[in-house]
C-alpha cells in the first residue's frame, strides 16, 4: 500500500479508483468533496500537503490555461494577471517534492505554453470507454504514459456534452475526471512498485522557472 495525493481534486474519483485497488488515497481541494468520503479530504490549499507521498496525481485549475479561454485574455485585461497566478501554481505542482508525479490539464493556449513545459503526451476519454472527446494533456516524471484500455467511437465533444447544466454547476462538472481515465490511472500507476525509487521512465523538461 502506498500513499497516494490527489491534488485539486473535489470529486474524489481518481482518489476511490486508486482507494479501490488498495491504496491509501486522499483528494485535496479548497472545496468540500462531493465523492461521498470526507474521511479521505483534505479542505485545504494543497500546496501546504506536498510533503510525504509516494505518488501525486494534480489536476491545477484550468480556466486561465485552456486553449478554450483564450479569447478572453484580449476582452478582459485582468485576466492576464491570473493567467501568471495560473501558470505559477502549475508549475509549483510539477515541482511537487514526490518521485512519482502526473500533473492534468487540457490543451493550453499559446501563452501558457510560453511559460510551462512540453506535456509528457496527449490522452482522449474515449481511448478509455468514454464516448467524448476532449484531448488532454499529462505531464509525467517516472510514470509510464497511459495505454488506451478501450477505445470506443466519439459520440459527442467534451462542451456538447455538458449542455443543459446550470452555469452554478458547468465549471465543476467540466473539471471532473472521466472514470474510464481514473480506473487507468489506477490500473497502471497503482500497481507500480511506487516505493521503489529507482526508474525513470518520464522526466518534465522544467527549464521554465517561476520567474519566467
Amino acid at each position: 500500500m502506498s500513499k497516494v495525493l490527489v491534488a485539486c481534486e473535489e470529486s474524489q474519483i481518481v482518489c476511490k479508483a486508486f482507494r479501490e485497488i488498495g491504496h491509501e488515497a486522499y483528494s485535496c481541494d479548497i472545496q468540500e468533496c462531493s465523492g461521498g468520503h470526507p474521511e479521505w479530504h483534505i479542505k485545504d490549499n494543497v500546496l501546504n500537503h506536498l510533503e510525504g507521498w509516494d505518488l501525486i496525481i494534480a489536476h491545477p485549475p484550468c480556466t486561465y490555461l485552456c486553449n478554450a479561454g483564450v479569447c478572453r485574455l484580449h476582452q478582459k485585461p485582468e485576466r492576464w494577471e491570473k493567467l501568471k497566478e495560473a501558470a505559477d501554481f502549475f508549475l509549483k505542482m510539477l515541482n511537487a517534492p514526490s518521485f512519482y508525479l502526473a500533473v492534468e490539464n487540457p490543451i493550453m493556449h499559446g501563452y501558457a505554453r510560453e511559460r510551462i513545459p512540453k506535456q509528457t503526451q496527449y490522452i482522449q476519454p474515449y481511448w478509455f470507454g468514454e464516448p467524448v472527446s476532449k484531448k488532454t494533456g499529462l505531464w509525467l516524471k517516472n510514470l509510464p504514459t497511459l495505454t488506451p484500455t478501450k477505445i470506443v467511437p466519439k459520440q459527442k465533444t467534451f462542451l456538447k456534452a455538458y449542455i443543459g447544466l446550470p452555469s452554478s454547476e458547468l465549471s465543476k462538472n467540466r473539471s471532473k475526471t472521466f472514470k474510464g481515465i481514473a480506473n487507468a490511472m489506477a490500473d497502471q500507476w497503482g500497481k507500480l512498485d511506487l516505493n521503489k525509487k529507482e526508474i525513470n521512465l518520464n522526466s518534465i523538461d522544467k527549464t521554465k522557472s517561476l520567474e519566467e
